[in-house]
């Protein structure tokens, strides 16, 4: 059993006695490190040490008026997007003296809005949301709360919230693009849910509008590697027997190979397949996967600088459009 007596935590009080300063002026190097000379910070930043002085993040709240706190609302957070997004995102916030705070909303409007209610009153000083549509209650309780929001995972230039993110209709068309110049003239499209998420359902919108010499047939499937292995039996026991597989995940199609792979389907000689994203494992599957490259990461940290630019100038920000790039790999052929 671990007996280690817990000491008394020291406080702003102790660390002006030992540097002979007054609680104020401990306040002001704190949040204020320029309003004070030189030798006066060295000096509190020397009692700082000596005490071990953990700052309180509440009462430099209280003082400043900042919590210097930022929360992502994000469908889930048991993704390996969304997991890079983060990175990202805490990376770029990280180095502008801001903390992250990250709550799942699992795609419901909702739980979204009751989860932004929660977080802007414990401190958020903004919000970084997924997709462009939210629900009415959403949008009152964040123009009531005068806060910064940015939205990511998908480009709008003149939205309602500024956006990080991708046009998805040229993702789906560069992907589509891709099979039918190697002849593929039957595509199944692997898509996750489309009525909460904004990203899917453009994508799927793009290619039931697209002009290519392509029939598409869509097959809706949970956004992970088991609900691509699913897909697979869906579409082999369907009527529509195509020479292509397009997945909007690479997570999904690191699923479709498996279940291909489990029927003895070579691909990509009885069958390409096709992801979206670039995650770093799509390079290391059998056969590694032609995909387009998203890059996740990169929203990410644009994201974080939209928002720590917004906070500093207090001026709102423009969306940012990236970059997409087909990354041709040995999962995709021409047809037969």
């Amino acid at each position: 059993m671990n007996t280690r007596p817990i000491k008394k935590r020291s406080n702003l009080r102790d660390v002006a006695a030992q540097a002979n300063v007054s609680v104020a002026t401990v306040s002001r190097v704190l949040n204020y490190p320029d309003r004070v000379s030189a030798k006066t910070r060295d000096r509190v930043n020397s009692a700082i040490a000596d005490l071990k002085f953990v700052p309180s993040a509440a009462a430099r709240a209280i003082n400043s008026g900042r919590s210097r706190m930022v929360a992502a609302l994000l469908p889930t957070i048991d993704s390996a997007i969304y997991a890079k997004l983060i990175n990202g995102v805490e990376d770029r916030l990280s180095g502008k003296g801001l903390s992250l705070m990250v709550a799942q909303t699992l795609g419901d409007p909702e739980l979204e809005c009751a989860r932004a209610k929660q977080l802007i009153e414990i401190g958020a000083e903004a919000l970084i949301v997924a997709g462009v549509h939210h629900s009415d209650a959403f949008f009152e309780l964040i123009d009531n709360a005068q806060l910064p929001v940015v939205a990511i995972s998908y480009f709008e230039e003149n939205g309602r919230l500024p956006t990080v993110g991708y046009e998805n209709w040229l993702a789906a068309e560069i992907a589509a693009t891709h099979l039918a110049d190697l002849g593929h003239r039957k595509v199944a499209v692997v898509h996750g849910p489309t009525d909460t998420n904004d990203r899917m359902r453009q994508r799927c919108t793009a290619l039931k509008c697209s002009k290519l010499d392509v029939s598409f047939d869509f097959f809706q499937a949970e956004m992970s590697m088991e609900g691509g292995f699913r897909a697979v039996a869906e579409i082999l026991r369907s009527t529509y027997m195509p020479t292509g597989i397009l997945c909007f995940s690479d997570v999904i199609a690191h699923g479709v190979l498996s279940g291909l792979h489990s029927r003895d389907i070579a691909v990509p000689t009885h069958m390409s397949v096709m992801g979206m994203e670039n995650l770093p494992a799509s390079k290391f599957t059998f056969p590694p996967l032609t995909t387009v490259r998203l890059s996740v990461e990169e929203m990410g940290i644009k994201a974080a600088e939209l928002i720590s630019h917004w906070l500093e100038t207090g001026t709102p920000q423009t969306s940012v459009n990236l970059p997409i790039e087909l990354i041709r790999r040995a999962s995709t052929e021409r047809a037969i």
